[in-house]
């Protein structure tokens, strides 16, 4: 295991089965695991990862199972997982639900994707398309989320101070966790995504917090 301390992010290159039980329990966990639909194993440029060699490369050939979502959840007094009807989670109405715009109509993505949260509430949409933001330019994980969508999920949870990341990838949520001004933990056990998220979330702990928190919102005072 090697770790990284970057600003206020704790970074672990690492299986997170094994290092979420010596971690100390978050207010969030915003995270994408992998969906088990073989990204890991595609075309083009990420298409020769499977081939190569190591198992940590076949990343998404599965789901994690239950016990593994179950760790995940425990670590947070709250949790976003994308990609949550992939999983066995109970049921729930509070979904946010990304929807990729017209960038991605008429192509073999997904027009949308959904992350599961485990606190009661109303869904909610964010419209986001990444291809005409420009957003995939530099894109250095298969599966990497723009940071404005995990800003989006991070804001949802709430009041959360620290954030974690159990399947940190290219390290986008440590990146939108920054900017927001929270403090993060991430877990990466392919190295070189995880050199790439120490490397983007450096850059983001230079720049600091570019987003002003939320304002809190109004209570109505007791009638006397």
């Amino acid at each position: 295991m090697r770790v990284e301390t970057i600003g206020d992010a704790t970074l672990y290159l690492g299986d997170c089965m094994e290092i979420l039980p010596t971690l100390a329990k978050v207010d969030a966990v915003i995270t994408d695991p992998p969906y088990g639909i073989g990204a890991s194993a595609g075309t083009g440029k990420y298409g020769r990862q499977k081939i190569e060699a190591t198992a940590d490369l076949r990343w998404d050939e599965a789901v994690p199972p239950p016990s593994d979502l179950a760790l995940v959840l425990a670590a947070g007094d709250r949790a976003v997982l994308f990609g949550g009807n992939y999983f066995e989670l109970r049921p729930t109405r509070n979904y946010l639900i990304w929807d990729k715009g017209a960038g991605f109509k008429g192509r073999d993505f997904a027009e949308c994707e959904l992350a599961w949260c485990s606190w009661d509430g109303n869904a909610r949409v964010l419209t986001y398309d990444p291809l005409a933001r420009g957003d995939y330019r530099e894109k250095v994980h298969p599966t990497q989320k723009p940071v404005a969508v995990m800003a989006w999920a991070i804001q949802h949870a709430g009041h959360a101070p620290v954030i974690l990341d159990p399947y940190m990838g290219s390290g986008t949520t440590g990146v939108a966790a920054l900017q927001l001004g929270r403090s993060f933990i991430g877990i990466e056990r392919e190295a070189k995504y995880f050199d790439s998220a120490c490397k983007r979330i450096e850059q983001a702990a230079n720049q600091g917090q570019l987003f002003e928190p939320a304002a809190p919102k109004p209570q109505q005072e007791a009638l006397l």
